[in-house]
């Protein structure tokens, strides 16, 4: 890492980053909800079309994607508050950090079933 540089590629960084991608992501897909959406002022059948598309096992993937990058996002977001807000915050962010990963997970885990569970029954045949 060259002298001089602000970031060194630890936690706070990293969160910074996803915090970003995240947001741009959810930015990404809330333009693309109200384009289909406001498909069916325009074409009804077009939009069952592309409701039907969204019953495939790819996008219960990309659903389970949006609901991590949400999640991740407002963790972080209130991990930034607390950060930003709280007097001690700036000397606990990496144990703050490390506490929204963990409920994270938990919650990603919760998530799997109902977020993918009709894509599994439905590659399963069950």
């Amino acid at each position: 890492m060259p002298a001089g540089t602000l970031y060194r590629g630890r936690e706070g960084m990293w969160s910074w980053v996803a915090h970003r991608v995240t947001g741009v992501l959810i930015f990404f897909f809330l333009f693309v909800h109200v384009l289909d959406t406001a498909l069916v002022r325009v074409s009804p059948e077009a939009y069952d079309d592309v409701v039907a598309t969204y019953k495939t096992p790819i996008v219960a993937l990309m659903e389970y994607g949006l609901v991590a990058a949400i999640l991740f996002h407002a963790l972080n977001g209130l991990r930034v508050i607390a950060v930003d807000f709280w007097s001690k915050g700036p000397r606990y962010q990496k144990q703050l950090l490390w506490t929204v990963m963990s409920i994270w997970i938990v919650l990603m885990a919760g998530a799997l079933y109902p977020v993918l569970g009709h894509a599994a029954r439905e590659l399963l045949g069950s």
